[in-house]
């Protein structure tokens, strides 16, 4: 049975992703940082750990991790002339250096692996420019340097991917989606003229972390309805 960590794992795409590996045999240990009630559910152990913090704790890992999704993000649209340079830099230390040290943390358990993978999370301002993204967007844009630089220094052995949605029905895009009149027009900018979901971008990952994707690495995937590439 393969080990699967994911970083987040205890609302929206992580939660969502975790339940679908459970469902296929996989074991998954998933982290949560705020949450106040978590699922009890076959084939998934939760447990604690934040980013952020100075002292990460992987004490309940086991000795080998086959794959590695890191999950939290944030969703700060403001006007550039309003952000604050520190804003920028506790997005950055969410998304990129949470990333880095958590990575760092399970790369020895990973290299134990057979054939071992590794998931991140962009977002489609990174690829197409977007009023009031500029926070995001940088950090992100980060996350797929890294993505490309960590594929050519791990190969052949850790496969590493990265995964750029567009707007998704999560917890984290609540505010985004809050009505009806919203959600129709976030729906009607996408050229397949709806929102993605939580399973779609989960259903993506799984496959990253599986050997059918075998002979992938070092790719940004656009799961997007469409938006970065098409005009219709």
């Amino acid at each position: 049975m393969k080990n699967i960590l994911i970083i987040g794992g205890s609302s929206g795409i992580g939660l969502q992703l975790a339940k679908q590996l459970a469902g296929e045999n996989y074991n998954v240990i998933a982290t949560f940082n705020k949450t106040d009630v978590l699922e009890q559910i076959n084939g998934i152990s939760f447990n604690h750990l934040d980013v952020l913090g100075s002292d990460l704790d992987f004490s309940f890992l086991p000795d080998v991790i086959d794959g590695f999704v890191y999950c939290p993000g944030s969703i700060s649209l403001k006007p550039f002339g309003r952000i604050k340079p520190e804003d920028f830099q506790n997005d950055y230390n969410l998304n990129v250096i949470g990333a880095v040290k958590t990575l760092q943390a399970a790369l020895p358990k990973l290299k134990n692996a057979e054939k071992p993978a590794v998931v991140f999370f962009s977002t489609i301002a990174v690829q197409l420019g977007l009023n009031f993204h500029s926070q995001v967007a940088a950090s992100k844009g980060a996350i797929e340097g890294l993505t490309k630089a960590l594929a050519a220094e791990m190969s052949p052995k850790i496969r590493v991917n990265c995964i750029a949605p567009s707007l998704t029905d999560t917890p984290l895009s609540a505010a985004l989606l809050s009505n009806d009149e919203k959600r129709e027009a976030n729906a009607q900018r996408h050229p397949l003229k709806k929102i993605g979901t939580a399973s779609d971008l989960a259903d993506i990952a799984a496959f990253l972390l599986s050997e059918k994707s075998s002979w992938i690495t070092g790719q940004i995937i656009h799961v997007d309805g469409g938006m970065s590439t098409l005009k219709v």
